[in-house]
């Protein structure tokens, strides 16, 4: 699973559109979409009025939304909640005053309210009045629950949920397609009976509770008449029953994909444990620089939620391994709590260091690397505009005590140079980020040069990763018409490399009959450059000590284990799309399509599946054995004796193939016989 292809550039640009969404980061760029703007403004809008009901602050939440929502407040099944929970609040205070103003208040406005609210409101009316007699601390009490401060929560999420639908304030894609990989995962996970390693992250991160659902209008609960197609779909993709996918249906107005952000945006995240996720990722990716420095910049808006604290404890551990910083640097990294109240502010360095120079000192190639250094901070490429990280300000003050490790030592090859080992952790993310920048263009030769310079086992114990290079190496000459320096380069490395490997012979061959098609454009441009500066990026990171982000092993976990899921259900996945799913795993792994006539008959070891992250073309083949065995499994039963299987017995598509499979694909039998 460690080796599943993801295509890192399509999730470095669902990153930026995620960071840039929730004011993580400065950035001059306009934003992709001109709704990220007043999206970012709704959900600060929502946030407040979720964290005033969360801390029992219902008059603030109240004026709130008489000021941006008022029509929350012109439901009185939602408006009935909200007094009741004040009732409520007004009496936790204790005071005799506030007990006199609570009753005033019963009076005068819940009693009222509950005429017209909904059919048990004045049951649920008379049963409140109890809370006058039993005590907030009485845990066997007929009102435990009215007292209990989970209440606040279970309100806040579900005006939350109704605000978020009514203003179309969705979190980024990123963040809706992780809760979504998240939740496959831990559904796959319990059903094939897996513990796996990075399952104690994503537990953590993909938080237990949700938020309730918004209440259909009254008048959308006259019969409406669904496609079980869509029905189904939407239960089994956000873990609904029947009927919360039907009434989820009505919420949207029969939108299924409406239905499906409303219901995937109910899960909650642990935003502080995201926020460093994406920091960590950003940094190693080269979005934003590891240099952490303050800023005296006051607060910009109010908190928001603090849902999230409850169920933070008191220190989690998110294992950064990183290069060790200096005292100074990781006190600043590691405490979160004294961030409350500060900008933090991510710079580029605007020079290259004298270690670098000290470490590689090869002529032009070195001028190269230096001046790539430096131009680095002048706006060269569309990730040096990402200069500042700003933070989820409104959300520091509810993280006090949480501790993220930034301070991970990792064990240095002994045959790195001297001066690669005195190197500040900031010079190895430029070394290693230069290494990738390098890959991505082409520059195989100079890669090769500067990393043996720093390393010299390094390839040695890569012998792969060297092979793709020298691949490179080989087709850019061969495209500029150097027959003889292409072949030096064959004879020198990929042939030796392919005696020692017997699996390099196959793309060795169809290497060389590129010389069969000199001077064709497509032997530059058809090199997955990205795929393989990433593979380098993480192999040649890991010498240095910096370790990938777990991000990345997330997101690598989770789509192996939705394609896996996908497969058990036989069927392709609805919302993939809508969650830019389908281009994360789009086939990035190093393949030289270009090779050969056939694309279709290029190995998987072209260019392939490097010793740290890239795989072959695993996806591929599972992709066809998928859609090869639902064709056999459409000859034994087809799809509406599946639905009538899922919809009567209430079982997972998977569950309701296997049945058919045993009898015939007949749906009738297979229901009389379970209900026998």
């Amino acid at each position: 699973m460690d080796s599943w292809p993801v295509n890192w550039e399509a999730l470095d640009a669902l990153i930026i559109d995620f960071a840039k969404s929730e004011n993580l980061i400065e950035d001059s760029s306009p934003p992709s979409s001109p709704s990220l703007t007043s999206s970012y403004h709704s959900r600060l809008i929502i946030r407040q009025i979720r964290w005033s009901l969360e801390v029992g602050n219902i008059d603030a939440a109240i004026d709130i939304l008489r000021a941006h929502a008022p029509f929350v407040l012109e439901d009185h099944r939602l408006l009935f909640r909200l007094q009741k929970l004040k009732f409520i609040e007004l009496l936790r205070k204790g005071t005799r005053d506030d007990r006199i103003f609570a009753i005033d208040y019963l009076r005068k406005s819940l009693a009222p309210c509950a005429l017209n609210a909904y059919p048990e409101a004045y049951e649920e009316f008379k049963h409140v009045l109890l809370a006058f007699i039993y005590d907030k601390d009485d845990q066997t009490s007929p009102v435990a629950n009215e007292w209990a401060e989970k209440r606040r929560y279970e309100i806040a999420g579900l005006v939350s949920s109704v605000l978020r639908a009514h203003f179309h304030a969705y979190n980024p894609i990123f963040s809706m397609a992780l809760r979504y990989l998240m939740s496959i995962h831990k559904g796959f996970c319990l059903r094939q009976g897996l513990v796996l390693p990075i399952s104690n992250l994503t537990e953590r991160l993909l938080l237990e509770e949700r938020d309730f659902p918004a209440l259909p209008p009254e008048s959308l609960y006259e019969a409406q008449v669904f496609d079980e197609v869509d029905i189904q779909a939407l239960a089994h993709a956000v873990e609904l029953t029947r009927q919360g996918a039907i009434d989820s249906l009505r919420f949207a107005k029969g939108d299924l994909f409406q239905a499906f952000q409303n219901e995937i945006c109910r899960m909650r995240l642990d935003d502080a444990m995201l926020d460093e996720l994406v920091r960590e990722y950003c940094v190693y990716r080269g979005i934003v620089e590891p240099g952490m420095q303050t800023s005296s910049e006051p607060l910009k808006v109010n908190p928001p939620e603090s849902g999230c604290c409850s169920s933070l404890d008191s220190s989690i551990d998110v294992d950064h391994s990183t290069a060790k910083h200096s005292n100074s640097e990781t006190s600043a990294l590691t405490d979160l709590s004294s961030m409350q109240g500060i900008d933090v502010e991510l710079r580029f360095a605007s020079e290259p260091t004298n270690n670098l120079e000290d470490c590689s000192p090869s002529g032009s190639h070195q001028s190269e690397i230096s001046s790539l250094l430096r131009n680095r901070s002048k706006g060269a490429g569309e990730r040096s505009k990402h200069k500042r990280w700003r933070g989820r300000h409104d959300d520091l003050d509810f993280i006090s005590g949480v501790h993220f490790n930034r301070d991970g030592k990792q064990e240095v090859s002994a045959t790195i140079s001297k001066g690669v080992e005195c190197t500040s952790a900031e010079d190895k993310y430029e070394i290693v980020l230069q290494m990738k920048e390098l890959a991505s263009r082409g520059m195989a030769a100079e890669v090769v040069e500067e990393i043996s310079t720093l390393d010299p086992d390094f390839f040695v114990q890569n012998p792969v990763l060297l092979f793709q290079l020298k691949q490179v190496e080989f087709l850019k000459l061969v495209g500029l018409g150097d027959h003889s320096g292409a072949l030096r380069v064959a004879c020198s490395h990929l042939g030796p490399l392919a005696a020692r490997d017997p699996n390099l012979l196959k793309p060795l061959k169809e290497t060389l009959l590129s010389l069969l098609r000199p001077n064709e454009e497509a032997l530059v441009t058809g090199l997955p450059l990205h795929a393989l500066a990433t593979s380098l990026q993480v192999a040649f990171g890991k010498r240095l000590g910096i370790e990938e982000p777990q991000l990345m092993r997330i997101m690598r976990a989770t789509l192996h284990t939705h394609s896996e899921w996908f497969k058990l259900q036989m069927c392709k996945d609805r919302f993939e799309s809508l969650l830019r799913i389908d281009s994360l795993k789009e086939n990035n792994t190093p393949v030289l399509t270009s090779l050969a006539t056939s694309k279709s008959n290029i190995d998987s070891c072209t260019l392939g599946s490097s010793q740290a992250t890239i795989s072959s073309t695993t996806g591929v083949s599972d992709d066809s054995s998928s859609t090869n065995q639902a064709s056999s499994q459409d000859a034994i039963c087809d799809e509406n004796a599946i639905l009538k299987v899922m919809e009567f017995l209430a079982l997972p598509r998977a569950d309701a193939i296997h049945l058919l499979a045993q009898y015939n694909g007949n749906a009738e039998t297979v229901i009389q016989q379970i209900f026998a």
